[in-house]
């Protein structure tokens, strides 16, 4: 933490640096083996620490395997919160299963506008409920007659540039 600190303080730049170890807490059986990732930036120290049995290199395996399983499990946690997929209140199975299935069709669908109708975007890295909230949360006027079905956003809609940006890329053919 030291080495970071004083890079810190010499650059003004974030600083990051990787050590291992081995700790043993005294309800093991054993000692593991530790990963520690020192970061020191404008907010002050800021340590993690990763105990871990896999083999390799400590910082491949934090930055490849620690933080895209941390990543994983923020998307789960989207899904549950976000678009209530932890609403299986029922003391019956299927309306659970059901519950659960619609919530992961929303997040399949929220993710597909993410990844190609929000592309290239200032909300291409947008949670579901910005998404929902931005996008699909405002009030229309819908039309439809025997061609094509209209959507009237009103004209005090702060986001109509984009709701048509993503119409556009999403639209068939």
């Amino acid at each position: 933490m030291a080495l970071a600190e004083a890079g810190f303080a010499e650059s003004g730049l974030k600083q990051r640096r990787f050590a291992e170890l081995t700790y043993g807490a005294r309800s093991w059986d054993r000692e593991r083996r530790v990963i520690a990732r020192l970061e020191h930036g404008p907010r002050g120290a800021n340590p993690r620490f990763v105990v871990t049995n896999l083999a390799g290199d400590g910082r491949a395996l934090y930055e490849r395997v620690y933080c895209a399983r941390g990543e994983m499990e923020n998307r789960i946690k989207e899904q549950q919160l976000q678009l209530f997929a932890d609403r299986t209140s029922c003391h019956r199975w299927w309306p659970n299963q059901f519950r659960l299935l619609l919530a992961s069709l929303a997040y399949t669908l929220l993710n597909a506008i993410r990844r190609l109708g929000l592309a290239g975007t200032r909300m291409a890295r947008a949670q579901c409920a910005t998404i929902r909230l931005k996008l699909l949360k405002i009030g229309a006027v819908i039309v439809r007659n025997t061609r094509r079905v209209r959507f009237h956003l009103s004209s005090a809609c702060p986001e109509q540039d984009l709701f048509r940006l993503v119409a556009a890329r999403l639209k068939p053919g």
